[in-house]
């Protein structure tokens, strides 16, 4: 990631949200006691709930080597396909797990509600050194810690080796390139796409508008500054808008059966996502093993840069009363060599650590022998110095992307474009935002 978005200026902004934030309705840690902590005569039991791959291995190699904390591992959906809901009515109800997975960008939307809790009195200085400044600021709102950053996902692109050398189509540096690459594969065979626009996923759209330079939230003084109307974005929109007119991507739910047999068939020989999609594709395609390779995702000058596609952390809920234990077992797994070992060795993940002094121990334990082993985490690590800086998320994140979700659906059957959505989202989350008693302006 780049080091030019400055510790100082993300703290200042971070220290505006929380104030807005807080304004509607965070604030209470919600923790008792000693926070938790177990003894090995009596150890203390956590309930963890998330859904990235690996976590069950995770949680059974904790469970083997520690004798003070039990974890309890639930897996649920992913966040935007029903787990950030189940989340949320579990912690209102009173009942919720001690310990959630949550990506970066719904973590001020948590916060803003009061469902989680500040874990900076378990959370030492010597552990949040060991993170990327970035995620840290991510995490950090107010100078209060809200979770345990654990990988950062910079976008990358997956393609077809032997689809694109057949057919002499070069990797798309550009996007201008991409267009080309994305015509001379359907002419090659009228059936393949070199990508997909998922109409379900708004993060993906989110990751090019930051790519391209956008940047939707930004908080200043006592108010919220929506931009969802820049340059940037409406680009990307009048980009993705002629890909998918001209029928030159698929438009499949996002890892959906179609989506599925498209990949198996071939009629799909790339996809655009982020590093945590070199595991996807590997358990998904097994007999497509040596045919796949991985490049920088495409960008508007040629020159690297990239947008974040999710990237995980992990945090305590409010109602837990074991906030100590919990933060230790996400610490564990979030910067211990055999945290990271047990999630990726068995291949389902791909995880690329925001814990950088991990990242050769993450390289040692993903086999790239379905990518012809290539050397991939030199690319993760490459793309991930490149993501552009200015980018920052808001407390309605669930608004905007369930509006845009909506709108993104209708997309591919022509009754609403790109720009259509975006307008739509905007004005939901103004709306949202002024609802919960905050400033905005745009």
């Amino acid at each position: 990631m780049s080091r030019s978005w400055t510790r100082s200026t993300a703290a200042v902004s971070a220290a505006t949200a929380l104030a807005l934030l807080t304004a509607c309705g965070g604030g209470d840690d919600g923790s008792s006691g000693a926070g938790g902590k177990g003894t090995a005569d009596k150890p203390v039991t956590l309930t963890f709930w998330a859904w990235q791959k690996g976590s069950k291995d995770v949680v059974d190699a904790f469970n083997s080597s520690h004798r003070n904390i039990r974890v309890r591992f639930e897996e649920i959906p992913s966040g935007n396909a029903g787990g950030y809901a189940k989340i949320s009515n579990a912690v209102k109800a009173g009942n919720g797990p001690d310990l959630v997975a949550v990506e970066y960008p719904m973590l001020p939307e948590f916060v803003s509600r009061g469902a989680l809790q500040d874990i900076g009195p378990y959370l030492t200085d010597d552990v949040r050194k060991k993170f990327l400044p970035q995620a840290v600021d991510l995490t950090t709102l107010g100078g209060k810690s809200w979770a345990v950053p654990f990988d950062a996902a910079p976008q990358t692109y997956f393609y077809r080796k032997d689809f694109f050398a057949e057919n002499r189509i070069e990797v798309p540096r550009t996007w201008a390139e991409f267009r080309t690459a994305a015509e001379k594969a359907k002419k090659a065979d009228p059936r393949a796409r070199i990508a997909t626009f998922m109409p379900d996923d708004p993060t993906t759209f989110e990751a090019m508008a930051w790519q391209a330079g956008a940047q939707w939230f930004k908080a200043e003084g006592d108010t919220w500054k929506l931009n969802t109307s820049d340059a940037a974005t409406g680009k990307v929109a009048d980009y993705w808008q002629g890909l998918i007119d001209d029928k030159l991507v698929q438009t499949a739910v996002s890892f959906s059966p179609e989506w599925t047999a498209a990949l198996k068939n071939g009629s799909t020989v790339g996809y655009l996502g982020a590093s945590w999609g070199a595991g996807v594709l590997k358990s998904t395609l097994p007999d497509q093993s040596g045919k796949w390779g991985v490049a920088p995702v495409p960008t508007w000058d040629g020159k690297p840069a990239s947008g974040m596609l999710g990237g995980s952390t992990w945090a305590v809920t409010k109602g837990s009363g074991k906030a100590a234990a919990a933060v230790e077992f996400a610490t564990w797994m979030s910067t211990t060599e055999d945290g990271v070992r047990a999630r990726i060795a068995p291949g389902t993940s791909s995880a690329f650590p925001a814990d950088v002094a991990l990242r050769p121990a993450a390289k040692k334990a993903f086999d790239a022998g379905f990518y012809g082993g290539q050397d991939i985490y030199r690319l993760f690590d490459e793309a991930g110095a490149s993501i552009n800086p200015r980018w920052s998320w808001g407390p309605t994140t669930g608004t905007t992307n369930t509006t845009l979700k909506d709108r993104f659906g209708r997309v591919p059957g022509g009754s609403v474009t790109i720009r259509d959505a975006v307008r739509a989202a905007h004005d939901a989350t103004v709306a949202e935002l002024k609802k919960r008693g905050l400033k905005v302006e745009g």
